[in-house]
């Protein structure tokens, strides 16, 4: 009996050593973060991805934390395949003292590990109430119309800044990757219609002010081009003019050129070509030294009605 029990002592002692040298062996997949502490200290390294060995409990244990991104919602919760919202949560004040339903989506990860796990006791909860007082304290400088129309944007990069800077102060060991501004409502149906109204024909407005400056801009470039169009004609038209002018010049200099050599020529030929300009539709009479007409046979006449 006695080498029985002993036999079954020694099992035991031998299972539970296997048991202790099985947990002695763990595994750090690529999606995770692993923490080796030794007697409830942490080691500063972290402990890449492999098959990993370490001391039994309680000397040494191992803390796993997954790398993906989380999402931290404010102001609702997704039940199911439902969105229940927190009307208590979202309700707050703008700028303007004016009440706003507003909720909000935080995707986050975890980047220092040793940070998230023994610089606070609950990191969740202090990212969340970072995240009301950053979404609370932006809406609170913002009017109402920036909230529920273009202002959007800069409220949302406003509560990312915000929220970046708190989780520094408190060195929660996360990253904020992305805030997404879900829903931003007034609080009852008459109000959000009333406001949709004004929203609206303020839309309509400046739909019409685009129009008017737009027919404004048509005509002014209208304007624009008929003038350019004169101003090119009137160059034209003053060359033009300036190249007769020289034309003009250098004909009377040609002229005046061939005076100077044979005035009574010049004269006489200046006389013609001025008669023949000037009668060129009148009658022509020839007369004798006595002053009376001769008669003569009008070729030129019967030239021009045979054409």
């Amino acid at each position: 009996m006695k080498s029985y029990g002993k036999k079954i002592g020694i099992g035991v002692l031998m299972l539970i050593f296997l048991l202790l040298f099985i947990s002695c062996f763990y595994t750090v997949d690529q999606t995770e973060y692993a923490v080796l502490n030794t007697f409830g200290v942490p080691q500063k390294e972290i402990m890449s991805s492999g098959l990993k060995f370490k001391l039994p409990y309680p000397i040494q244990s191992v803390e796993k934390l997954s790398k993906e991104t989380f999402s931290l919602t404010f102001g609702y919760e997704i039940s199911g395949y439902q969105e229940v919202f927190n009307e208590r949560e979202t309700k707050m004040i703008t700028g303007d003292e004016n009440i706003i339903l507003a909720d909000l989506e935080v995707q986050w990860k975890i980047v220092d590990p040793i940070a998230f796990l023994y610089h606070t006791s609950d990191p969740i909860s202090i990212l969340y109430n970072a995240t009301s007082s950053s979404l609370r304290g932006v809406i609170g400088s913002s009017t109402v119309d920036d909230a529920l129309t273009d202002g959007r944007t800069k409220i949302i990069n406003d509560i990312r800044e915000n929220l970046i800077s708190l989780v520094h102060i408190y060195d929660l060991g996360i990253s904020i990757i992305n805030v997404n501004l879900q829903d931003v409502d007034l609080p009852t149906e008459e109000v959000s219609t009333a406001f949709k109204s004004v929203t609206d024909a303020r839309e309509e407005r400046m739909t019409k002010i685009n129009n008017a400056n737009k027919y404004r801009n048509e005509k002014i470039n209208q304007v624009q081009g008929e003038e350019a169009a004169i101003l090119s004609r009137a160059e034209g038209e003053k060359i033009a003019t300036i190249e007769k002018a020289k034309g003009d010049v250098a004909k009377f200099n040609a002229l005046y050129s061939e005076y100077a050599n044979s005035k009574e020529i010049t004269k006489q030929r200046l006389v013609i070509e001025t008669l023949k300009e000037v009668l060129k539709d009148a009658k022509l009479y020839i007369m004798d030294e006595s002053n009376n007409t001769v008669k003569y046979l009008p070729i030129d006449n019967l030239m021009k009605e045979g054409k």
